[in-house]
């Protein structure tokens, strides 16, 4: 589903576009290629072998990450990486250093940090607007039906999905939140499934945290709330407090305003009928796809690196199997993690 939206995104962009793809499935790549152009490879050494294409989008389960991205920065191609970078820190690690073994670029795709409300939220954090940071807390509430887990083999399989709730749906707002408020000191998790059949992994949770800085947090997650809310997270300081909802602020208050703020709350602050994928995952926008797809590639032009890299994706898988681990010991869990958690076998 995702690769769709990252075939908009190549095509909304000035200077770019999408040459060839392949599918485990041949049908499905030959199908992919008639709408949205390029040409249907039959193996993936020959998608790799071709001299016009210079960067890779994986878009395969969230377990099947690691092969396709280490065969493309073999093949000295520019990797990019659908959301979690991998299951495991393990795996995470195998790509990072393929990257950096073969001198490519490599970033993990977490568009969250493209929204013009989140940018504006991080550069008021970043500006000192909040004074002492206090609470960050993020909450994805949304709902998957059960059609949804029984339409793809992977999904809700340790295997595979890595993980439920957490892993797969709120790793974006996981993401967002130790961007915001930063590192993050220990974790504690407890994790259930309640609305789902025939899954092995979680479709609700919470987390409480304690970042570097002495904040604290909490993290919801859930794919077992119905309707669906939208995605929120709030940030709390001494002098600040603001909301932002999906891509609206909701929430935007200093002891100090400062001008800009009507104009902001202008533009970024109306009530909006998205969905934001909190019930459908096909009803997201490729937009911020397309930015930072924009950055990789200027990354690339310039030298520079890419505002997430491997190194930042990987700090959401981190997280998130910090939280796991706690569930499943229920003991508070240190970061960062010595090594990837084992889940407990099967009474």
């Amino acid at each position: 589903m995702i690769a769709h939206f990252h075939a908009k995104a190549i095509k909304s962009i000035r200077g770019a576009s999408l040459k060839a793809c392949y599918n485990s499935t041949p049908s499905k790549a030959v199908s992919f290629a008639e709408e949205h152009g390029g040409v249907a490879c039959s193996t993936i050494e020959e998608l790799l072998s071709r001299p016009d294409v210079d960067i890779v989008c994986v878009c395969t389960p969230s377990g099947a990450h690691l092969e396709p991205a280490v065969a493309a920065a073999n093949a000295k191609k520019h990797v990019v990486v659908e959301k979690p970078l991998e299951i495991s820190l393990k795996r995470c690690d195998a790509i990072i250093e393929a990257c950096t073994r073969n001198n490519v670029q490599l970033c993990a795709i977490f568009p969250s940090r493209f929204s013009p409300a989140n940018l504006a939220l991080k550069q008021a954090i970043d500006e000192g607007r909040f004074g002492r940071l206090t609470l960050g807390d993020t909450y994805v509430k949304w709902w998957r039906s059960q059609e949804y887990y029984d339409s793809g083999a992977w999904r809700g399989t340790w295997a595979l999905d890595g993980g439920g709730a957490y892993m797969n749906q709120a790793i974006h707002n996981v993401d967002l939140l130790y961007w915001l408020m930063g590192d993050v000191d220990t974790v504690s998790g407890i994790t259930s499934t309640l609305a789902h059949d025939r899954i092995e992994v979680e479709d609700v949770g919470v987390a409480t945290l304690k970042f570097k800085n002495g904040a604290l947090g909490v993290i919801e997650a859930t794919t077992s709330a119905w309707p669906g809310l939208l995605k929120r997270t709030e940030i709390h300081g001494t002098t600040g407090s603001a909301i932002i909802e999906q891509d609206q602020i909701t929430l935007w208050n200093f002891a100090k305003p400062k001008a800009k703020d009507a104009a902001l709350l202008e533009k970024y602050g109306k009530n909006s009928a998205i969905s934001g994928g909190a019930s459908d995952p096909k009803a997201i926008s490729f937009q911020n796809h397309a930015e930072q797809l924009k950055d990789f590639i200027a990354a690339i032009k310039t030298g520079r690196t890419p505002k997430v890299t491997g190194a930042e994706g990987r700090k959401s898988v981190e997280m998130i199997l910090a939280i796991y681990q706690s569930s499943w010991s229920g003991k508070q869990v240190q970061l960062p993690l010595a090594k990837d958690p084992r889940r407990p076998a099967k009474k």
